[in-house]
């Protein structure tokens, strides 16, 4: 650096964050299928309240996010007092390293983890642990093995994100319950409602007070671009978490636009519906062109190709033809594509592309 004012150690250690692509350059009709939206995007109900929010601006948002909470409470059985409102899971995710991480603490997630558990960890000084699954689905022992009393956060998603896999609650209350003293599990279920019958670990996280569920808004409710996420677990928890949120972390649009969200369950049901249509039609007619996957449980297919190359080539192509999938080599997932379940006319464009490039009809295929 060219200056004395230097950042906390590990800080410039952090690799910068990739979100998925948007754009085709020369494109305009190009389709996303890289961040794994709702393509039918949010509920009438939560649209109105978004347009309604156009006659407060000027007001400050609530501190407290009482009315959110309530509702998020309401619909999914769960105590107010022990939920906590940020912008998206990502903030609840960096106020659980900020608050339980610092110097000589580690942090255990899986090799094919979200991002962000690395990224906070190191931000709040810590010392990530990685450790491998098995064919690309969490490995309970694995993590077990890998913790020790230097462990304070457990960060596990389920559904996976990039690879889609999850594991059942008997595994996760085995991981709970088998977990050194003085470390939390964080149940990360941003997929959660993929999963027909899921509670995404609310159940453990009321009854184990070393289990914290984080939550978002992202994406089968359709409001990626509003950034809102919540999270719940112990009251204490709850407590210290919000003893360094931000009291207007979130604005009345947000706040207002997630409400009318949540409480909308038909709009949530439906899109739930529609994507196990298209998620299960798309795994088929990729795997009938020789582009296998796990089962999925979100609302992505992780498609694995021969070699890097492969993917390379597959990815130029569809960028060639307009659509945006998403490269998952930083997830240590080289020959990969990670394509969302867009609506059907996405599905079937994707599956027919990616067909012609296997069958040799591309450049590079």
């Amino acid at each position: 650096m060219t200056t004395h004012i230097r950042p906390q150690p590990g800080i410039m250690d952090i690799e910068l964050y990739q979100g998925g692509a948007a754009h085709v350059a020369g494109r305009t009709d190009a389709v996303k299928l890289s961040s794994n939206e709702n393509p039918f995007g949010p509920s009438d109900k939560a649209k109105d309240a978004f347009a309604k929010c156009a006659h407060s601006m000027h007001r400050y948002p609530s501190t407290d996010h009482a009315k959110l909470r309530q509702a998020i409470g309401d619909v999914h059985g769960l105590d107010p007092d022990r939920i906590i409102c940020g912008v998206g899971s990502d903030e609840i995710i960096h106020f659980l390293c900020q608050a339980y991480v610092g110097p000589r603490d580690e942090v255990v997630f899986t090799e094919h983890g979200f991002l962000m558990y690395r990224i906070s960890t190191k931000a709040a000084g810590g010392t990530p642990i990685e450790v491998p699954e098995r064919e690309r689905t969490t490995d309970v022992d694995a993590i077990l093995a890998a913790c020790t009393k230097k462990t304070k956060l457990v960060f596990l998603a389920n559904p996976n994100n990039p690879t889609g896999t999850m594991i059942g609650l008997a595994e996760l209350e085995r991981l709970a319950t088998g977990l050194p003293k003085g470390a939390l599990l964080v149940i990360d279920s941003a997929y959660a409602e993929y999963v027909e019958g899921y509670d995404g670990g609310a159940e453990l996280a009321t009854r184990l007070p070393n289990v914290f569920m984080t939550r978002t808004f992202s994406k089968i409710y359709g409001l990626g671009g509003l950034r809102v996420g919540w999270g719940y677990g112990d009251r204490e928890v709850i407590d210290v978490l919000n003893r360094i949120r931000g009291p207007f972390n979130l604005s009345t649009a947000q706040l207002e636009t997630a409400e009318a969200a949540v409480r909308d369950q038909d709009w949530v049901n439906k899109c739930r519906d529609d994507n196990t249509r298209l998620r299960a039609w798309l795994a088929e007619a990729l795997a009938e062109k020789g582009v296998p996957s796990d089962t999925s449980t979100a609302n992505f297919i992780l498609a694995r190709f021969a070699s890097e190359e492969e993917a390379s080539a597959c990815d130029e192509y569809l960028k060639s033809e307009g659509i945006i999938v998403r490269r998952v080599a930083g997830y240590k997932l080289p020959n990969c594509l990670r394509v969302t379940v867009g609506d059907e006319p996405s599905c079937r464009r994707v599956a027919h592309l990616i067909g012609v490039f296997k069958a040799g009809g591309a450049t590079g295929g």
